[in-house]
């Protein structure tokens, strides 16, 4: 069973109710609805006025629901997991910390192929030049010391969308954009952490001020599902200058967009756990290579 996104945008009183999550008006303390929570994985709040009990978020760690808040802007900004999501938790971790700087860099090296080839297929997949992003592919070297993902990036987003330049925070499509990546980030956070890895260590990214470095390396061939699924938005209505509640709504489907991995095509969300498993095989020294997915 693929696990519920769920989105809260108004003032609510959340609680445990029988191994349910239980929503009420704040008020009346009416019922709204209820959600097993076993059946959920993301639980988005956007509301600065929605309160949730400390028995309800216990619950949902140990289900290990991701658990995000959003900012003023009502973009995520906070990402509430669990402290361990695996029983061999420090056995898994030990391999991760001992994990050498050559193998982080052929997995980096990885990681970048595998998303410029899918930047590659979104570009062909709308009638886009292609032909320079085969160059930058076959040119990525141990741990990207010739930087071929930020020139892939340059040449990808020239020619994706018109007279677009990609801004944290630019005008529109960039919005969408990074609402896009912080959901996505916070599932490959969540995988990671099921999959007994700690976030923070990342095989290329080290800024000390970023607590999910692992989760920014591993989410790089998945933007590109993000860019498409915002590219198909923009063909088909105007781009809006805010985040209203449908666009997030539509965003939030990245969880359960069909991707290719392994030779079968599954939702994103258990494509990503896929891909996290296969990154502590590599760890151990069981795999060479970490299992990504690809754009069909």
């Amino acid at each position: 069973m693929i696990k519920r996104t769920i989105y809260i945008g108004n003032p609510a009183y959340i609680k445990l109710y029988q191994n349910q999550m239980l929503i009420q008006d704040p008020g009346t303390k009416e019922k709204r609805a209820s959600i097993p929570v076993e059946d959920m994985a993301l639980l988005l709040l956007d509301h600065h006025q929605i309160t949730l009990t400390t028995q309800l978020i216990t619950k949902l760690q140990g289900n290990n629901t991701a658990i995000i808040t959003t900012d003023a802007h009502h973009l995520p900004f906070g990402l509430m997991l669990p402290l361990y999501g695996h029983s061999e938790y420090s056995e898994r971790i030990k391999y991760q910390l001992q994990v050498s700087e050559p193998l982080k860099k052929q997995l980096w090296k990885q990681t970048v192929e595998q998303k410029i080839t899918n930047q590659q297929a979104v570009l062909s997949l709308f009638d886009k030049p292609i032909e320079a992003m085969n160059l930058y592919k076959n040119q990525v070297k141990s741990g990207d010391s010739t930087n071929m993902e930020g020139k892939a990036a340059q040449y990808y987003w020239k020619h994706l969308f018109d007279d677009f330049t990609r801004e944290r925070h630019g005008g529109a499509p960039n919005h969408m954009l990074n609402f896009g990546y912080a959901i996505l980030r916070s599932i490959v956070a969540r995988a990671l952490v099921s999959s007994g890895l700690l976030p923070v260590f990342g095989i290329f990214h080290k800024n000390k001020y970023n607590p999910y470095c692992l989760a920014d390396d591993i989410m790089e061939p998945y933007r590109p599902f993000v860019d498409k699924m915002v590219y198909n938005y923009s063909r088909q209505h105007s781009m809006p200058d805010e985040l209203d509640r449908n666009l997030k709504a539509y965003l939030l489907q990245i969880a359960t967009q069909d991707v290719l991995i392994k030779g079968k095509v599954r939702p994103l969300m258990v494509a990503v756990t896929t891909t996290t498993a296969s990154l502590y095989n590599c760890f151990t020294g069981k795999n060479r290579l970490i299992l990504y997915p690809e754009i069909d």
